[in-house]
């Protein structure tokens, strides 16, 4: 436990210190913070160790970030890390993603527990782009138009693009997404 509090110690004094010296002459949107801490099935430490190891040290670096105008932190983490989003949350994580379907992290499930404290990107199961134009149209309109119409809601694949996604299928998915951001204004 004592190297891990050392480590993190040494990590929130690191990117504090870039922080401040980068946002001195540029201005940043948001930090995107990699984690990928859960598998499919849930989280890779439980939330008491969360607390113990991460919490303290997200909250005074977000708190930084902050400080330095920076508004929007993002976390990537594949897997089911929905018993986490609460501590992220307190630490001060305010979007998320890729929201990985196969693991159970459905965006409307997750928007009607969390509200608009989480912005969301992702969510768009794979599998079905995968499988052709009618299962592309069938996933995306099961949740798409919902989140775009209540904002804060990035659709995009639920992981990165896997090779059994031809480009016609990715280009169709593509394009039924531009037609709605428009259609809602996104």
């Amino acid at each position: 436990p004592g190297l891990i509090h050392e480590i993190m110690r040494w990590w929130v004094d690191f990117y504090t210190k870039i922080a401040k010296i980068v946002t001195a002459e540029i201005e940043i949107d948001y930090v995107f913070m990699w984690e990928d801490m859960a598998f499919k099935t849930g989280p890779l430490i439980s939330p008491e160790m969360f607390k113990t190891f991460m919490s303290p040290y997200y909250t005074q670096l977000i708190d930084a970030f902050k400080s330095a105008g920076i508004d929007i932190i993002l976390v990537d983490t594949d897997g089911n890390a929905e018993v986490l989003l609460d501590l992220f949350l307190d630490a001060g994580v305010n979007s998320m993603m890729p929201f990985e379907i196969a693991a159970g992290m459905e965006p409307l499930k997750i928007r009607k527990r969390l509200g608009h404290k989480l912005a969301m990107i992702g969510g768009i199961d794979k599998r079905e782009v995968a499988k052709g134009p009618e299962a592309i149209k069938a996933e995306v309109m099961s949740k798409v138009p919902q989140l775009l119409e209540d904002g804060g809601f990035i659709p995009t694949l639920d992981h990165s693009t896997p090779p059994d996604i031809s480009f016609d299928n990715h280009r169709y998915l593509t394009d039924l997404l531009r037609e709605l951001g428009q259609k809602y204004g996104a």
